[in-house]
């Protein structure tokens, strides 16, 4: 009888396979659209810290959103890269355990971080005059730690499940490693029962996430609709954030169902795209958004680039 543990060391990454005839191409490209990431988070991060006036729960949050930015294309990026160099993208069975862990633990970190962030907009629009007293220190304290700690231990529990199987395959079709497509490597007779339930209970906490959301801005355009001064708020404050918003959902939308339900007669180019457009377009986009709605931030990026230039 064997044990209930993976004889698996090295997996092997499929997903670049079609692309032997222009890898140079692809990892200069990506090598500038992970500087530019690098560049636009951590400029917004430092403006944030360095200026006091912006040391209040928005934009905290919003700094909270751009860490969370740098740390899941950090887990994905610097491997991808060197895969491209590479003849053969292999990597450990740690390795692969460890990516799996910071692609979900980024991913459902950046949708409670949008959740708190629209209770923060409700409290602030919708019930003005209670918000200093109910976002206090204390409070976003543990409203940032919740965005963070509940997605970290709720994934530990899922990659720990997965460590316990027993694997008879090492191949991954997709050029970064995700828990579910290690567990579909599972052996014909292990028990991936507990896997199944523990992910569709992680979908249900993170739907009821997103149904939180829904309901906070349902309120929030009832309440704005009433004055123009609120609708001017809303247009600064909440627009950046629902477009946050909708781009993660409907990327993470389309990988869950292709990872699900998808075929494998698609391009492989199509189907690495799929997998990786929740890398590439909201640790871009957020950045930008935010830098040019929010007044204070885009008045400060104004500031310095008139500084410079003097």
């Amino acid at each position: 009888m064997m044990d209930n543990v993976s004889v698996v060391k090295m997996f092997i990454l499929s997903g670049l396979n079609e692309t032997n005839n222009y890898r140079l191409t692809l990892f200069t490209f990506t090598l500038l659209y992970y500087c530019v990431i690098l560049f636009l988070n951590i400029s917004l991060i430092m403006i944030i810290i360095l200026d006091e006036n912006m040391h209040e729960p928005m934009y905290i949050l919003l700094c909270s959103f751009c860490i969370n930015g740098l740390y899941g294309t950090t887990g994905f990026f610097p491997k991808f890269l060197l895969d491209l160099l590479t003849s053969s993208q292999q990597i450990s069975y740690e390795g692969c355990l460890l990516q799996a862990f910071v692609m979900y633990s980024f991913a459902c970190c950046d949708l409670s971080i949008l959740a708190v962030m629209a209770y923060d907009r409700y409290l602030a629009i919708c019930r003005p005059l209670h918000y200093h007293s109910v976002m206090s220190k204390r409070r976003l304290s543990q409203l940032i730690c919740f965005s963070w700690l509940t997605p970290f231990c709720i994934f530990s529990v899922n990659v720990l499940l997965t460590s316990r199987l027993k694997l008879c395959h090492f191949k991954i079709q997709r050029i970064f490693c995700v828990n579910w497509m290690i567990v579909k490597l599972a052996c014909f007779d292990a028990d991936t029962l507990s896997n199944n339930i523990a992910a569709y209970i992680t979908i249900v906490i993170y739907v009821f996430h997103g149904i939180f959301t829904i309901w906070t801005y349902m309120h929030l355009v009832k309440t704005c609709v009433r004055s123009k001064e609120d609708r001017v708020k809303f247009m600064q404050t909440c627009v950046p954030h629902l477009t946050s918003l909708v781009i993660f959902i409907l990327a993470m939308f389309f990988d869950l169902m292709y990872m699900r339900f998808g075929s494998r007669d698609i391009p492989q180019s199509l189907q690495n795209f799929i997998a990786i457009e929740f890398l590439l377009i909201s640790p871009v986009i957020n950045p930008l958004i935010y830098g040019f709605k929010l007044t204070k931030i885009r008045n400060r990026i104004l500031g310095l680039v008139y500084i410079k230039r003097k």
